[in-house]
């Protein structure tokens, strides 16, 4: 940069000021250094300036998995956010594994990152105290999951948009059955208790499929091998089917499909299938999934504004839909044709 400088004619802490943030210079100043880039190709090392900074311009975000669709959603809106305000958001995957979700967050810590955006993973109690201290530490946003009712969390309100597709779904003639998604974070227990909770407010008995308790992240091959052995043991309970998630859905309408039976709202039709999140896909697959919206774009951008709010302190962030320290955003009901 001190040679680049030199190029130029301006001193190096000019430039540096520059590239920290190209409006904080007079506009001929910022001329004379944007003609410099590009007669030289120049590209100050973003990295090192970053670990040379007492507060770095790097943002860390931990997902469980990079294969999931929704958490595709909120690293493109989270990455987009980020850059646009001059921060270099790393991603890292743990893989739903406390021991990763450990060293991303060492990584990020030796990297003096100015934040964190994560979705927890839980583990013991041990590793809960060292996220614990994280958050004393530097400022941290939880997404998707809470972590516990102190931490700052943004996330689908599951008690609205279970009631609302559980509601919806009491009203086709028959009571809906729920089959559970696998128990990696909070929201199967929180989608579960919303749809007995809405059952029972409606006058109707809750119908909870017994299927085997699982940890794992791979949602289809886990429902399909379940709704598999259900059908073999005598089939669903009810003739409605409502899902903790689309990639839970997905496994079972895979499974009744190869049994021969048909799913959808016509009266030929010997189930229905709904189920939560709509997925990229789920409009796709036959019959179409009936579920609910996530509103992704609108969860990253709350998460990624409410973590530079804390960073730093001159950006407000005024959240009405904010209950303490958590964010809840509603799902809007997606009718397709298999409820």
């Amino acid at each position: 940069m001190e040679a680049f400088a030199e190029s130029v004619g301006l001193s190096r802490p000019t430039v540096s000021k520059y590239f920290q943030d190209a409006a904080s210079v007079r506009p001929k100043v910022r001329e004379k250094i944007e003609a410099g880039l590009k007669a030289t190709g120049f590209r100050p090392n973003l990295f090192a300036v970053n670990l040379n900074r007492r507060r770095s311009k790097i943002l860390g975000v931990i997902f469980p998995t990079s294969l999931d669709s929704f958490y595709m959603g909120l690293r493109r809106r989270i990455e987009t956010e980020a850059t646009e305000s001059g921060y270099l958001p790393f991603v890292f995957s743990s893989d739903g594994k406390a021991e990763l979700e450990a060293e991303a967050l060492e990584t990020l810590t030796s990297l003096n990152a100015a934040g964190v955006i994560m979705v927890p993973v839980g583990g013991d109690a041990a590793h809960r105290s060292k996220v614990k201290a994280l958050a004393r530490n530097i400022p941290v946003v939880f997404i998707d999951a809470p972590f516990d009712e102190e931490e700052a969390f943004v996330g689908t309100n599951n008690e609205q948009s279970m009631a609302l597709i559980t509601d919806y779904l009491t009203r086709l003639g028959d009571r809906p059955c729920y089959f559970d998604m696998p128990w990696v974070n909070s929201n199967a227990q929180g989608r579960r208790e919303s749809y007995i909770a809405t059952m029972r407010r409606r006058g109707l008995e809750p119908v909870v499929i017994p299927v085997q308790h699982s940890t794992t992240w791979d949602f289809e091959r886990y429902a399909f091998d379940e709704a598999n052995r259900i059908l073999r043991e005598g089939g669903f309970p009810t003739s409605i089917v409502l899902c903790g998630n689309d990639r839970v859905a997905f496994g079972v309408l895979a499974a009744i499909n190869q049994a021969g039976k048909k799913v959808g709202i016509t009266p030929d039709c010997d189930l229905r299938v709904a189920g939560h999140d709509n997925q990229p896909l789920s409009e796709y697959i036959w019959p179409p999934l009936t579920t609910v919206q996530q509103n992704t774009a609108e969860m990253g951008r709350l998460a990624i504004n409410l973590l530079l709010s804390r960073i730093d302190n001159s950006r407000t962030f005024d959240e009405p839909r904010a209950r303490g320290e958590h964010i809840l955003v509603n799902a809007d009901l997606v009718l397709r044709s298999s409820a």
